[in-house]
């Protein structure tokens, strides 16, 4: 297995960074060619790899790549999920290379290299790895699992017609267990697998004041301003200790124990290597909890994006008609995103002052979820990363939002693996995006294991 990964380790590279040249943008109309052509490129690399059955199924937007090996009627059968659409790549003059034209360079965690390319990380390459892992089995006769592909091309908008999918689709895709590498470990010497996410409730609010644009300087002082209102109601949103100030936002968090907080403690941090990686000399967050535990079992409110009036070279002089902002609120269990999301937006409009209207319109969200230690999918997950780190991985509860793996478990009744690769600082969702080669190959290599360790012990 080892040689046969060695001996076309450059083949593997280079397949990815083929796959990295294509602009497969979900979010953005202009790249929808761009995104059917990765799913073609997917689907031929799952045939060539030896799958069967393989096929761009159509759905409301995107296409879903799957595909399939069955070679035991009574062996356990894995369902492999990634998605190849990425991130827009805006703005790109704060890449130092294209975001589409890969290249590999040496950093400081990466001295044997890493690919700068917008999905390198997230999540072509993690994606990726399994194809190649799967390929190696296939090559080497080890495949001990019967497996299923399901690579979607909208998880970056949200993944909006894969409930349906997985309705439409529920026998086809039945499955013991999902393996999923679309999150990471804690450092390339310190192994770790997610056993907890956050949910997600995302909104976009529109302040509406006058009804056009207004001189400032004859209506200054006398009128509604969205965004100096926008603003105000913003930063009222939180208090001075950062707790979000939704009436009934916390009414269903559940808080951990100190035991479980100790265990999530086991995890390495040094908050002052965070703060210089991130080029802050100081932190914030809710009181009473440190960073990690901020960034993983708290709740939060977060501004993505706010914009209105005049933002071109120069001045003009406006009071704007509007103003907008884009709000994403991180959940944790049991918060229930249509739940928060309704929450804020009758908190939104009762703050709102009477000389403004307010609109608020929801986007895509997720539910959160926690993920069992003790099931025989986790600590094949956990013998294979053990063997290929020499040392046992930490079980860590991520930050992100993944919100397909409470869809498998509510549709297809199967639990998920969440065993990535990729790390914190590897820019994803940002630009300069990057990916370890020693993070993609160790993932080549560790996906066969845990096929060989599930089959045991299933």
């Amino acid at each position: 297995m080892n040689d046969y990964i060695t001996n076309n380790k450059d083949r593997f590279l280079n397949e990815l960074l083929d796959l990295l040249r294509i602009p497969s943008v979900s979010a953005d109309s202009k790249f929808k060619d761009d995104v059917r052509k990765a799913a073609s490129f997917i689907k031929d690399k799952l045939v060539s790899a030896g799958a069967e059955q393989v096929e761009i199924c159509e759905t409301g937007g995107h296409p879903i790549v799957y595909g399939e090996k069955m070679v035991n009627p009574s062996a356990p059968t894995v369902l492999v999920y990634g998605h190849y659409d990425v991130q827009p790549a805006d703005p790109y003059e704060l890449w130092d290379s294209p975001p589409f034209e890969p290249v590999i360079k040496e950093t400081e965690l990466h001295p044997d290299g890493a690919i700068f390319a917008r999905g390198a990380c997230d999540d072509k390459g993690q994606m990726y790895m399994h194809i190649k892992a799967f390929e190696a089995m296939m090559e080497t006769n080890t495949l001990e699992c019967n497996v299923k592909f399901i690579i979607e091309g909208e998880e970056e908008v949200g993944s909006d017609n894969l409930e349906d999918f997985l309705r439409d689709n529920k026998e086809k895709l039945e499955a013991d267990i999902v393996l999923v590498s679309d999150t990471g470990i804690i450092a390339n010497d310190v192994p770790s697998i997610t056993v907890g996410l956050r949910g997600l409730s995302y909104v976009e609010v529109e302040v509406t004041g006058p009804n056009r644009d207004l001189h400032s300087g004859l209506y200054g002082g006398a009128v509604p301003n969205p965004i100096n209102i926008l603003s105000e109601m913003i930063a009222s949103l939180k208090d001075e200790n950062q707790r979000i100030q939704i009436l009934g936002f916390y009414n269903d968090v559940v808080e951990l124990t100190a035991v479980e907080r100790a265990a999530l403690a086991r995890a390495p941090f040094n908050l002052e290597e965070f703060k210089s990686s991130i080029g802050l000399s100081d932190i914030e967050g809710e009181t009473g909890y440190n960073s990690m535990e901020r960034t993983a079992i708290r709740p939060t409110l977060d501004v993505n994006g706010i914009w209105g009036g005049y933002t071109g070279e120069g001045a003009k002089t406006v009071i704007p008609s509007k103003a907008y902002a884009k709000i994403s609120m991180r959940l944790v269990p049991n918060q229930d995103p249509d739940k928060i999301t309704k929450l804020f937006e009758e908190h939104f409009k009762s703050i709102a002052p009477k000389s403004v209207s307010i609109k608020v319109t929801p986007h895509h969200g997720g539910q959160p979820a926690v993920t069992p230690t003790d099931s025989p999918a986790y600590l094949a997950a956990a013998k294979a990363m053990e063997t290929t780190f020499g040392k046992e991985p930490v079980p860590y509860r991520g930050g992100g939002s993944i919100p397909i793996v409470a869809l498998f478990e509510q549709i297809l009744d199967s639990k998920t693996v969440l065993m990535g690769f990729g790390l914190d600082s590897d820019a994803i969702h940002s630009p300069n995006e990057h990916y370890g080669l020693f993070n993609y190959y160790k993932g080549i290599e560790t996906i066969p294991l845990f096929f060989q360790n599930y089959a045991e012990m299933k």
